[in-house]
C-alpha cells in the first residue's frame, strides 16, 4: 500500500475565529500553522487566503505572499484553492494559478451548499484547467457530487485535463453528498483508472470516513476548513487534527509520505 499522503486545510473560507479560536488568519498565522502540521506529518498545504479584515479573498498577492512564507519554513506541497466563495469569475478565481503553485484545487461541476450555490459552469471549468496546464501546475478535482467524476473524464477525453488524475472526494458538505461510507463506497467505484484519491468529510464524519479511506488504501484531508470539533464544544486545533490522523494510520499500519514521497506519488515535477 502506498504511504499515506495528509493535506492540511489550515483555514477555508467559511471558519472564523468565534467559531474555531485556533484558527489561522494572517499570512504570517497561515504559514506557521502549516510549518506545524509539516512537522507533524502533512505533505500537502490546501492554502485559502483571507484579507486585512479576515474575510474570503482571491487577491493572487494574498496568495503568493503566504507562499512564500510557508516555502522558507518548509517543503510542503503547496496547493491553492481556486473555489467559489473568494472569487466569482474564472479571472478573479484563478489569477494565483499564475504564481505556480504545485497544485490548485478544480472543481469539475457545480453543486449546492448550505445557503449558496458551489458554482462552476463549463466554461469556467475549462478556463481554469487550461491555465493550469499552461503554468505546469496539477490539478486536484473536488468531486462534491458523481457529475464531477464524469465531467473530469470528459475533459480528459478533450484533451483539457490529463491523466493520472488526483481527485479528492468530498462528503458530507450540507446540501451535497452526505458523509457516508455507502456514498464514499458509490464515488470509489467509478473513479476513472490510474487515478490517486482522496477523502475530504466534513463535520460529524470526518474521523469515520477518514479512518476509512487510510484503510482502503486512499489519501486523506484535514484541517479547520473541514472539521472545527470532535468532541462537541471543545475546540480543536490543525496541529491536533493531523496528529488525529497520524495516530490512526499508525494503528492500521500505514507509513506517512513525506512531501518528496508524496510528489512522486501524485507524479509532480515544478517543486522549486
Amino acid at each position: 500500500m502506498e504511504k499515506l499522503i495528509i493535506t492540511v486545510a489550515p483555514t477555508g473560507n467559511v471558519p472564523t475565529i468565534d467559531q474555531a479560536p485556533h484558527l489561522p488568519v494572517s499570512p504570517a498565522e497561515i504559514a506557521e500553522d502549516i510549518f506545524s502540521c509539516w512537522q507533524a506529518g502533512a505533505s500537502i498545504a490546501h492554502i485559502h487566503a483571507r484579507d486585512e479584515d479576515g474575510k474570503p479573498t482571491a487577491d493572487p498577492e494574498r496568495f503568493s505572499e503566504i507562499a512564500k512564507k510557508v516555502k522558507a519554513k518548509c517543503d510542503i506541497i503547496i496547493q491553492f484553492s481556486t473555489g467559489a466563495r473568494a472569487g466569482k469569475s474564472a479571472a478573479e478565481r484563478g489569477a494565483c494559478i499564475d504564481h505556480q503553485p504545485e497544485m490548485a484545487s478544480l472543481t469539475t461541476s457545480s453543486s449546492n451548499f448550505a445557503d449558496s450555490v458551489n458554482y462552476n459552469p463549463p466554461e469556467l471549468i475549462k478556463e481554469l484547467a487550461l491555465r493550469m496546464k499552461k503554468q505546469g501546475v496539477k490539478p486536484e478535482i473536488e468531486v462534491f457530487d458523481l457529475s464531477a467524476l464524469e465531467n473530469a473524464k470528459y475533459l480528459t477525453g478533450k484533451g483539457i485535463l490529463e491523466t493520472p488524475m488526483h481527485i479528492n472526494l468530498v462528503l458530507g458538505v450540507p446540501g451535497s453528498l452526505a458523509g457516508t461510507p455507502r456514498n464514499l463506497f458509490f464515488l470509489l467505484e467509478n473513479l476513472p483508472s490510474a487515478s490517486t484519491w482522496s477523502v475530504t468529510s466534513i463535520g460529524r464524519s470526518h474521523s469515520q470516513l477518514s479512518a476509512l479511506a487510510i484503510v482502503l488504501g486512499g489519501h486523506v484531508r484535514t484541517g479547520l476548513e473541514d472539521v472545527m470539533e470532535l468532541e462537541k464544544g471543545q475546540p480543536i486545533s490543525n496541529l491536533q487534527l493531523v496528529n488525529r490522523l497520524v495516530n490512526i494510520a499508525g494503528a492500521y499500519g500505514r507509513e506517512i509520505a513525506t512531501p518528496a514521497e508524496a510528489r512522486k506519488i501524485l507524479g509532480l515535477n515544478n517543486f522549486k
